[in-house]
């Protein structure tokens, strides 16, 4: 039998995201669950059919092989959807309590809730991004309690079985047709609770403190980039999960070199002889000094590419290049003998070379007559 479009049995299409998906199931989940339709074979087909769709869908990697196997991807016998589907109070509770539990009022899981995550500015020059660096870092934080190990009680032991509960942790609730299996509010899902709390966290099972982090930052990264470093923000309450720490790179302006993507550029101003005449100049890069060879004749506005003198992606292996603008200077501060010298040179371009060797002041200048007889047509 050929098996329905998992996109096509939840009504999203294929670019659907986390939230269209759970969404979706949500509406036709309540529509078909067995427990609002007793006894009808067809819509405890429907559930499950839809059931299957969501489980596949809402997972990242069982979506990514079904969108590019479609059903293939599970037909290697372990496809989990085929079993015989049965209905408890308690199934109920399992399948809807991170969906549905903001419909009551509460949700599943723990107020003990994993820990904040934290964000940190670190300021780098350009040649410590470029070659990356180690830094060292001080935040301040919440860490788990040594004395109690995270769970609150004086000792680490000091607990009794959870009347509310009876040990067990969870609790249903009836409410129409609906059973919800919810954490138990007294214990937050433990089966126990504390008889007497830890001195040094007072219940809390975290306590503030100064952490100091070493941390790696690899070369080529840039403004704006962010490390993620797992587990290492403020620790939960009760020993519930440490959230993660966020490390957001900003470069300082370079005096000589910016930046754009993986290449680097710089301008490099020339006297009017070397750009004339050509030469070699002196060309600083981040990994030292080398020369560039001027031709003759080069003119203000010239790039040249040096290849493999730019940043080493931090993605890849790939090393972008170094962007060479070159500017000629005009001489400032001459004196009389060095203005007599230019008068002569002056004088030595204008007559009798028919403009041959400043062919673009020449254009200029027939474009600007022709520009003033036309207007005197």
């Amino acid at each position: 039998m050929i098996k329905k479009d998992y996109y096509e049995i939840l009504g999203i299409n294929r670019e659907a995201n986390e939230q269209e998906i759970k969404k979706a199931y949500k509406r036709l989940a309540i529509k078909y669950h067995p427990d609002r339709n007793h006894g009808d074979k067809k819509a405890e087909g429907k559930f499950k059919e839809i059931k299957e769709a969501y489980d596949v869908l809402s997972d990242k990697n069982k979506r990514s092989s079904y969108d590019q196997y479609g059903h293939s991807a599970f037909d290697n016998g372990t496809n989990e959807f085929n079993g015989n589907f049965t209905s408890t109070g308690s199934d109920f509770g399992d399948i809807f309590g991170d969906v549905f539990g903001d419909i009551f009022g509460n949700k599943r899981d723990s107020k003990y809730s994993r820990g904040s995550d934290l964000q940190f500015d670190i300021s780098l020059t350009l040649e410590q991004a470029v070659m990356g660096v180690k830094r060292k870092i001080n935040i301040p934080t919440f860490i788990t309690c040594d004395v109690c190990n995270g769970n609150g009680s004086k000792f680490g032991n000091r607990f009794k079985k959870c009347f509310e509960c009876n040990g067990k942790g969870q609790i249903y609730i009836r409410q129409g047709f609906f059973s919800v299996q919810q954490t138990c509010s007294s214990c937050n899902g433990k089966g126990q609770i504390i008889t007497e709390f830890c001195r040094k966290c007072f219940g809390k099972g975290r306590v503030r403190k100064n952490k100091v982090l070493s941390i790696k930052i690899p070369s080529g990264v840039n403004t704006g980039d962010r490390i993620k470093l797992s587990g290492e923000g403020e620790a939960g309450e009760m020993g519930a999960k440490h959230g993660d720490l966020y490390v957001n790179i900003n470069v300082y302006k370079h005096s000589i070199f910016w930046r754009d993507g993986n290449n680097l550029h710089c301008e490099v101003p020339i006297n009017f002889s070397t750009a004339a005449l050509g030469g070699i100049v002196d060309i600083p890069t981040l990994n030292g000094k080398v020369s560039l060879r001027i031709p003759p004749e080069t003119q203000t506005g010239k790039i040249f590419r040096m290849r493999g003198k730019g940043v080493r992606s931090v993605n890849s292996r790939s090393v972008g290049d170094l962007m060479c603008r070159i500017v000629v200077e005009t001489p400032v501060k001459l004196n009389e003998k060095q203005k007599s010298i230019l008068r002569k040179f002056e004088e030595s371009i204008d007559n009798g070379n028919n403009g041959k060797n400043i062919p673009r002041s020449k254009s200029f200048l027939e474009s600007v007559k022709k520009f003033f007889d036309n207007l005197t047509k």
